[in-house]
């Protein structure tokens, strides 16, 4: 059976009981240090419950602090915010406890409450609202102090639970990071690849094409120091994606050149927005070892980047064999991107692949636009 995970201001709010307790102890203690006599059991119960109302309250201060929080921006509109329910918190503070000793006062001593209201007779909710107003007074310097001090401690609980689940969301895609350079690595080296790529060259040199073959071996170069090189951060610039991708696709190309095509349609105001590192490289890789390789003819794969409102959205399209799965099978490269994108940027971000609107696969990516400065070109001898 699944056990509840224990909330903060559970725990907070437990903690009021040791007060209560030290409360009724120092009754019991000052009554015999002072010579007041012995407390009545009305008196210890006050004691105790008066100091358990604040555990009563603790939820919604942190309810409160969730809402309006005392770290980040705003601080000076959510601390008029907080001064003003710390005075209603004093003020509810202050009904509650005079409820609560009228309460046990009447179960447990009836003829003191009938004879303090006889005394007041027709002035009694004048007496009443007077004992009131008063206690609200006496409340308010320490009502204050406590009402700031528990939502400085939610405020500090929420602060380090956050930096502890952001550490564990850095820890998974710094290893998220590391698959995604691995696999596309091992991508570009696997046997076939490599035997494939080889093998052109090969054909190139017999046919005597030299400044071909050439040119293939500097692509696969290229391809292999460029993704060996990369820095080890969660995002690039789509241009430097793009050169990634380009590179990869060249050799696809030179390898069919009566079988495929890869065309780029980026806008230049998007040239220096921040993408998932490897993403777009897994979207194309996809469509051309899943698309455009099976099928028996001609295939075309279309690379677009666009700014859709504060949205940078990227578009692969292939017309191969197309897809009916949309699912991302575990271990995959495109549920590995999905999962990188969840990370960095929750439910702003998104992978859609699906069939496309004319046939084959369109892969869609979106994340929220944020330029990043040039990069210098760091594969350049």
């Amino acid at each position: 059976m699944a056990t509840a995970r224990v909330k903060p201001w559970m725990l907070v709010s437990a903690i009021w009981i040791w007060p209560a307790v030290f409360g009724v102890v120092n009754r019991v203690a000052q009554g015999r240090l002072q010579g007041w006599g012995p407390a009545s059991p009305a008196e210890l119960l006050f004691e105790f419950w008066d100091w358990i109302a604040y555990a009563l309250v603790t939820p919604a201060i942190f309810a409160a602090t969730a809402r309006w929080p005392v770290i980040g921006p705003r601080l000076r509109q959510h601390f008029l915010v907080h001064l003003g329910l710390a005075l209603l918190f004093c003020v509810v503070w202050a009904v509650v406890g005079k409820v609560l000793q009228l309460v046990i006062m009447s179960a447990l001593e009836p003829d003191t409450v009938s004879r303090a209201m006889a005394n007041a007779g027709a002035k009694l909710v004048q007496v009443a609202a007077r004992d009131v107003l008063s206690w609200v007074l006496t409340t308010i310097p320490f009502g204050v102090v406590v009402y700031a001090t528990v939502a400085g401690l939610a405020s500090a609980i929420t602060y380090f639970t956050q930096a502890r689940d952001r550490e564990v969301q850095l820890a998974r895609l710094s290893e998220q990071l590391s698959t995604a350079r691995f696999s596309a690595l091992q991508a570009h080296v696997n046997p076939h690849f490599l035997f494939n790529t080889l093998n052109t060259v090969a054909v190139l040199i017999r046919d005597g094409e030299r400044a071909g073959a050439v040119r293939m071996v500097e692509l696969l170069s290229d391809v292999l120091r460029r993704t060996l090189r990369r820095e080890q951060a969660d995002e690039t610039t789509l241009t430097e994606e793009l050169a990634l991708v380009r590179q990869y696709a060249a050799i696809e190309v030179a390898r069919f050149p009566d079988r495929l095509h890869v065309a780029f349609d980026v806008a230049a105001e998007v040239a220096h927005a921040a993408v998932p590192a490897f993403a777009i490289q897994h979207l194309v890789e996809n469509a051309i070892r899943h698309g455009i390789a099976p099928g028996e003819h001609a295939g075309r794969v279309h690379v677009r980047a666009a700014r859709e409102g504060d949205h940078l959205v990227v578009m692969v399209d292939d017309d191969g064999v197309g897809r009916t799965d949309t699912a991302f099978p575990a271990g995959h490269g495109l549920a590995n991107t999905a999962e990188r994108l969840q990370i960095l940027h929750g439910a702003s971000a998104s992978l859609d692949v699906r069939p496309g609107p004319t046939g084959g696969t369109r892969a869609t990516l979106r994340v929220p636009l944020r330029l990043l400065p040039p990069m210098v070109d760091r594969d350049a001898d």
